[in-house]
């Protein structure tokens, strides 16, 4: 556990470094899964901007006489093949792996948003810069892949007959009650690990919603004959619970990387409920569509209250702390 706000920053230099690791097992193979020739030239070109953030984060390491985290590393290195792998044996390819990446340049939103307070609360002026500017490129890819929502959609429907739509408007319905699921598991525990109040209230609130919002999904099922994948929301609740496992495992920085983590999953939702409009409207299914878009300003409502409570929540996380 870190003593001192100096420490507290080398251990986020070495999240961040983890990170863009991870990063990089996902691009190399997705321009392969992409399907789609623009949104392959993104991966690609995405790709070789990551691997120079993974260089300047390196040299903000090296220049503070402090080693990247091997265990994170690796661990980063195997999240990433798993992510790909599960993108990749999914029959709508070309959308799960947009949604996943485009929630993952979220996580490295969040996490250059934080190690910039951090960084500024340590005094470091040149790691503050480097962090804004990997930000800006981090949220500009993100900007790319939401335009290509509809192109993801496009090439995972390619293939299929239009008699057919209906069928697969319901598994896109499925999707976005198990991951439903895995945001109650979430937000169950989190109100009791954010530590800053208005961050805990955000949750708080979210919670309902989110209730609400699974109530909804499930009734559109079954108002279209189909009903929830047991298997789909068992898989996503115990991912949930892991979550609550290792951000309770987290020494001192609980808040800021709840938050962060949070403010990513809410994108992993915001894509989600973006595809399945578009699905709901190529199936002709105009109540499915309506609600989707519904949920989709609801979860950017709430990814935007929880960013809004970043500052506050390293404040917490560095509450305490030696300044050096």
């Amino acid at each position: 556990m870190a003593d001192t706000v100096t420490e507290q920053l080398v251990k986020h230099l070495t999240d961040v470094h983890s990170i863009e690791e991870q990063a990089l097992q996902q691009l190399v193979v997705a321009p392969r899964m992409a399907r789609d020739p623009q949104l392959a030239r993104a991966f690609r070109e995405h790709l070789e901007e990551t691997r120079e953030q993974e260089r300047r984060v390196r040299a903000r390491l090296d220049a503070r006489s402090a080693d990247r985290s091997l265990v994170k590393d690796l661990v980063a290195r195997a999240g990433g093949i798993g992510m790909v792998a599960f993108a990749r044996s999914q029959p709508d390819t070309p959308g799960k792996l947009v949604s996943h990446a485009y929630s993952y340049e979220h996580m490295e939103l969040a996490a250059y948003d934080l190690l910039v307070h951090v960084a500024e609360r340590a005094g470091d002026v040149d790691t503050a810069e480097m962090a804004r500017s990997i930000r800006e490129q981090e949220a500009a890819m993100a900007e790319r892949l939401a335009d290509g929502f509809e192109r993801a959609v496009d090439a995972s429907l390619r293939e299929v007959d239009p008699d057919d739509l209906g069928a697969q408007l319901d598994r896109y319905l499925q999707d976005a009650h198990a991951i439903e699921a895995q945001a109650l598991q979430l937000l169950e525990a989190a109100p009791v690990l954010a530590a800053e109040p208005e961050l805990r209230k955000a949750f708080e609130e979210h919670l309902e919603e989110t209730r609400a919002q699974q109530t909804a999904v499930g009734a559109r099922l079954e108002a279209r004959g189909s009903r929830p994948s047991r298997f789909k929301n068992a898989v996503l609740r115990i991912g949930g619970l892991n979550l609550g496992g290792f951000m309770g495992a987290q020494p001192g920085d609980t808040p800021a990387k709840l938050a962060g983590f949070a403010f990513a999953f809410e994108h992993l939702e915001i894509a989600a409920y973006s595809q399945l409009r578009l699905v709901a409207e190529r199936a002709g299914d105009e109540e499915t569509a309506r609600l989707a878009e519904r949920i989709r300003g609801e979860e950017q409502a709430a990814a935007a209250a929880i960013r809004a409570r970043f500052e506050a929540a390293v404040e917490v996380s560095l509450s305490g702390l030696a300044p050096a």
